[in-house]
């Protein structure tokens, strides 16, 4: 018979969060950052680390595993109940800039390519709620795009991953950069700029 969880998290789970935790924050700093520095950073021995994950690799595919759920369910919670298309663009957009830290880490390991074919994978089922969502804006007239929407649905996935890195260069103000991308992603689905801009303004109050 199972013995019963009493709901407090055990010793072990606590430090395998703060590494988790603590390896988020020293890849988004540096996406090379070794087991080494991870263990320094969190304040254990390495062989700690190496207690909770079998390799560095382990480690990543753990954190990329929880960042793709959690831009996951941010995506669809912006899109959850609204009818018009270009307003699920916006929403969806300002829900994922709120967990911008897991989509940045995503971003820096999408550069490595050892790494990137996994995270496309993973990231199918956004990218197909994407695709979705435009085709129903190309349907109703509401986007105008020489692209079909998958196509579409790229750009608009290369377009979240490039403005993620100018906030990281620091060529594009973070507190701004939410509304930005959004503004972004309408007039590249063929919104006009201006009604973009008002929209965006109007769901950002």
């Amino acid at each position: 018979m199972a013995a019963m969880t009493t709901g407090n998290p055990s010793r072990a789970d606590v430090n395998r969060r703060r590494i988790l935790d603590v390896a988020l924050a020293e890849l988004l700093r540096d996406p090379d950052a070794s087991m080494d520095q991870i263990a320094r950073a969190a304040g254990v021995v390495r062989r700690t680390v190496y207690g909770h994950f079998q390799n560095r690799d382990a480690l990543i595919s753990v954190l990329v595993d929880e960042a793709v759920a959690t831009v996951a369910a941010a995506h669809a919670e912006g899109r959850e109940g609204v009818e018009d298309p270009a307003e699920s663009v916006v929403r969806s957009v300002l829900s994922v800039w709120e967990i911008a830290d897991r989509y940045r880490l995503l971003v820096g390991l999408a550069q490595r390519s050892v790494t990137v074919q996994g995270i496309r994978e993973r990231l199918t089922p956004v990218r197909e709620a994407c695709v979705e969502l435009l085709q129903r804006g190309l349907d109703q007239g509401v986007f105008e795009s020489p692209l079909p929407a998958p196509a579409l649905a790229y750009v608009h996935e290369q377009m979240l991953f490039a403005l993620m890195e100018a906030v990281n260069d620091g060529l594009l103000a973070a507190e701004e950069a939410g509304r930005s991308a959004a503004v972004t992603m309408l007039t590249a689905a063929g919104v006009p700029a201006s009604r973009a801009t008002e929209l965006v303004a109007k769901l950002s109050d």
